[in-house]
């Protein structure tokens, strides 16, 4: 199992951070083109699965796996969402995820020097998550 990727939108669709850890492929777009392709495809697919669903959607689509990667979605009330990419193998990771979101609120939102809705570009939030990542038993 591994981790390939994370990404983290704000509500207006803004990358607010991304990391890599072991993506073994790249787009070949611009970064910003990627951003935009990949919450374009989030906010396609939450659309479909809200209209398909044949019970209430609210919260449903939390993944979705291809015979590559598995896609995970964390979103928070505030509406920041957290998506990452990961082995096929790997299953419910929102546990991780909202420690995630937990560890972004303690250091950039609670943080007098941060701006809410710009990109994070925190070296203490990106050690602090490289060092949570590289410590699960999914990381490898």
């Amino acid at each position: 199992m591994t981790i390939y990727n994370m990404y983290m939108f704000d509500r207006n669709g803004t990358c607010l951070f991304y990391q890599e850890w072991q993506r073994r492929k790249d787009s070949q777009l611009s970064k910003d083109e990627e951003f935009k392709l990949t919450y374009g495809m989030l906010f396609s697919l939450k659309s479909f699965v809200s209209r398909i669903s044949p019970v209430d959607p609210k919260d449903n689509f939390v993944s979705y796996k291809t015979n590559r990667y598995k896609f995970h979605l964390y979103e928070t009330p505030t509406g920041v969402k957290i998506l990452m990419n990961t082995d096929i193998n790997v299953t419910n990771i929102n546990e991780y995820l909202h420690y995630i979101y937990m560890l972004y609120v303690d250091v950039v939102i609670k943080s007098p020097v941060s701006e809410i809705g710009e990109p994070i570009e925190s070296e203490l939030f990106s050690s602090s998550l490289n060092n949570y990542i590289q410590s699960l038993p999914i990381y490898q």
